[in-house]
């Protein structure tokens, strides 16, 4: 069974935190948390998408869609992707990813990155299923740690 893809909508906030809080696997900060949603779902160039299966919410990705100087273009970043552990293996995110395809072509982007910890083995294989190629390497200062996904 396929799930269905839908932009977030600020009753999602709390589903988002508690997915967040599990792919990151701490506890982030509520307030800066609830801060960065609220500012963030009216951003026209900023896509948070849910996916439900049977009204209930197992998945979600979020995109940003920014002009780079250093590509001379709009670039789409995937910040955040994540399928509740249960759901994973049944094409959700793929699903998601077509979503953030989508979203980015819509803005013009001229491709899509994404960032992940070197640890997660599987996550980089998905992306690599899903056509994304490793050309960079990723330096985070300790100030950025917890923000290096």
């Amino acid at each position: 069974m396929k799930a269905l893809i839908r932009p977030a909508r600020v009753s999602d906030q709390e589903t988002m935190y508690r997915m967040l809080c599990d792919l990151e696997d701490e506890t982030l900060d509520r307030k800066g948390f609830e801060k960065a949603f609220l500012k963030n779902i009216e951003s026209n160039d900023i896509g948070y998408f849910i996916a439900d299966r049977s009204g209930e919410p197992v998945g979600l990705a979020s995109c940003h869609v920014q002009m780079l100087l250093h590509h001379a273009a709009s670039i789409a970043e995937i910040q955040e992707l994540y399928v509740l552990p249960d759901c994973r293996s049944l094409g959700i995110g793929k699903q998601l990813v077509a979503a953030v395809r989508d979203f980015s072509r819509q803005r013009g982007a001229s491709q899509i990155e994404v960032s992940t910890r070197q640890t997660r083995l599987d996550t980089h294989r998905f992306y690599e299923r899903e056509g994304f190629v490793n050309l960079h390497f990723k330096l985070v200062s300790s100030e950025g740690e917890k923000g290096a996904g």
